[in-house]
């Protein structure tokens, strides 16, 4: 794995703590908006890097991909979202595209 396939997983997973705090700002602890800022401010700019090497559909594709299975993933273990299965079956879709992508690249 290259260095910027490496940026666009790490900017992946960070977007996802991004999201936690996103989701902890909204249940009132305003001590997460400076953390959501700077984290998701980290995923954009290790995105972007991995933008120089990556074509840019591609690249963003995949780091969506990651940041929805991933807060998905989140919102099932940590906060009870919902575990219905069609919602697993097209969580599993989302999975399976980016992963498509990436062995395509």
């Amino acid at each position: 794995m290259t260095l910027a396939w490496s940026a666009l997983f790490v900017a992946g997973l960070i977007e996802i703590i991004g999201v936690m705090n996103i989701k902890r700002l909204a249940d009132g602890k305003k001590s997460a908006l400076f953390f959501a800022i700077v984290l998701m401010g980290i995923s954009l700019l290790l995105l972007s890097f991995a933008l120089q090497s990556i074509p840019m559909g591609t690249g963003y594709g995949i780091w969506t991909g990651i940041g929805t299975v991933g807060t998905t993933i989140v919102g099932i273990v940590v906060y009870k979202d919902s575990k219905s299965w069609p919602r697993l079956f097209f969580i599993a879709l989302i999975l399976l595209s980016t992963i498509g992508l990436k062995l395509l690249s």
